[in-house]
């Protein structure tokens, strides 16, 4: 098999990987699709570059990426390495041994300088992937004008200027490639919303607590 694949340990599936981009996880419409419930719906990502390959967790599963056993948010790979989403393993082959650095780290660069306002739409776009689920994708532009009371065009503008920050470019899933970026800098994490408990209202008792024994 020409180029790089990847080989499935727990059913010796090979896998050629595309050209660009290979999405990895357990949800529809990814290119190598794992069942292990470990796995989250969109994982990583395995990127080739010339003569390298590197994978990307893309920062949404509670499980994480390893590589040889290590944890790692992007990673260059070497002929042979084991790449691990969750409890899932695979091997990586068909990679060239010639003038490769396996142990070069890809570091993320530094953080861009954000507005306030800027703080409130990756906080928003941000907050369902960091629910209870596994992956869940980000808010919408509409999901997150309704939630800061904008317009949608403001949103998308700010987006923009957001996906030029980042350098995040043009292509498919770019609302989750940015959701990736800002949740693996550590910029943002949003908590779940508690909904406000109900004050007792005049001749009424006060609320009953989950774990309070009936009488």
């Amino acid at each position: 098999m020409e180029g790089p694949f990847i080989r499935v340990e727990d059913t010796g599936e090979v896998v050629p990987l595309r050209p660009e981009i290979t999405t990895i996880g357990r949800g529809r419409g990814v290119d190598v699709r794992l069942a292990d419930p470990s796995v989250s719906r969109l994982h990583a990502e395995f990127i080739r570059r010339g003569p390298y390959l590197y994978v990307v967790d893309l920062g949404l599963s509670r499980n994480g990426t390893r590589v040889n056993g290590r944890p790692i948010a992007r990673r260059v790979l070497d002929d042979g390495d084991v790449v691990s989403f969750g409890a899932a393993r695979c091997r990586v082959g068909g990679i060239p041994r010639e003038d490769f650095t396996p142990e070069v780290e890809l570091r993320r660069a530094a953080a861009p300088e954000l507005t306030r306002r800027e703080v409130d739409v990756l906080t928003s776009l941000c907050r369902p992937a960091l629910s209870d689920e596994a992956f869940v994708a980000p808010a919408t532009a509409r999901e997150i004008a309704d939630d800061l009371v904008v317009t949608e065009a403001a949103v998308k503008q700010h987006l923009l200027r957001l996906y030029q920050k980042f350098r995040i470019p043009e292509g498919i899933n770019r609302r989750t490639r940015l959701a990736n970026e800002v949740v693996a800098l550590g910029l943002v994490r949003p908590t779940p919303v508690v909904p406000p408990q109900r004050t007792a209202g005049p001749g009424e008792s006060p609320p009953q607590t989950a774990n309070r024994r009936a009488s």
